[in-house]
């Protein structure tokens, strides 16, 4: 079938609000803010933002149909082929920052992109990912269970995509990783445009299946003051991931998005601690010392071998 921009946007345009529809069910208390923007050079985003809520601090889950006369250079780095090309482009992103430290932060990103119009070149990328605070063992088995599950259904790279996760959100500066992974691929075209599509709803659905379960097991989990300061320099890490290298937040700012839209990802409140160190053999060290690592989680999941 001939790549359709109108089919990806319509599927993006209904995962936005069943997972909406979610959150807020899980929240128990605010609603999503909606807003709808259109561009002058054609395309809309419609960001959908929940504040304050009772369990959830900060959401953000964001639909965008771009277009343009050419590709920004962030977009053409890796395919430079592309560059000056006319296209559009369609996405759906979404972060959770919940209040209860004991519930993971979590990202998805899914985006397709048609460049030209003569024999258009098109892809699909996204995936999604974990990044809890203090982990559960079972927690993140599941995670990957549901990540597998998301991918078995129309081949067989699970694995693959897991290795690209664990390569792309990582720290460089830090020489530790973001969180505890999931699947990320990009320049994703395999089997026909079908085939790519129905894999790419395929991941979107499964994020729900994924991530429900743990926040409703943990919601209820006690917390005090030190959890709570420990998460928000935690924060820190994520904060500095989505400024410093996160490839879609160059992307935005350099196609001249709303850049409300754009930062609506960062956390509401975060910390910074020089040089901080957490007490040997406490929970805060284990993040670092065992989950922050490339980890067959499928095969060895128990951290108590180390």
């Amino acid at each position: 079938m001939r790549p359709s921009i109108d089919q990806v946007r319509d599927l993006f345009i209904t995962l936005q609000k069943e997972i909406v529809a979610t959150l807020e069910r899980l929240d128990g208390k605010e609603q999503f803010s909606s807003k709808d923007i259109t561009y002058p050079s054609g395309g809309m985003s419609c960001p959908r933002v929940l504040q304050g809520g009772r369990r959830i601090e900060k959401a953000a889950v964001l639909f965008t149909h771009s277009m343009g006369d050419s590709l920004p250079d962030t977009a053409t780095d890796r395919n430079p082929k592309l560059k000056g090309l006319s296209f559009q482009a369609t996405a759906i992103s979404l972060i959770v920052h919940p209040w209860n430290p004991y519930i993971p932060t979590t990202h998805m990103n899914l985006r397709f992109f048609l460049v030209g119009q003569v024999n258009p070149t098109w892809y699909f990328g996204g995936g999604f990912d974990l990044t809890p605070y203090y982990p559960f063992d079972e927690d993140i088995v599941f995670w990957h269970k549901s990540a597998r599950d998301a991918c078995s259904q129309h081949g067989d790279f699970y694995e693959e995509l897991k290795k690209q996760c664990d390569e792309y959100f990582y720290l460089s500066h830090r020489a530790e990783h973001r969180g505890v992974g999931g699947i990320f691929f990009d320049d994703w075209c395999r089997g026909g445009f079908d085939a790519s599509r129905d894999f790419v709803e395929s991941v979107g659905r499964h994020f729900l299946n994924a991530y429900v379960p743990i926040f409703e097991k943990r919601v209820n989990e006690p917390w005090g003051e030190r959890e709570e300061q420990f998460m928000l320099l935690r924060r820190g890490r994520y904060a500095e991931f989505n400024l410093l290298l996160d490839r879609g937040t160059r992307y935005g700012v350099g196609t001249g998005r709303r850049i409300e839209s754009v930062l609506a990802s960062l956390p509401p409140r975060v910390r910074w601690f020089y040089d901080f160190v957490p007490l040997a053999g406490s929970p805060e060290a284990a993040l670092t010392e065992h989950y922050l690592q490339p980890r067959n989680w499928l095969e060895h999941p128990d951290t108590s071998s180390d």
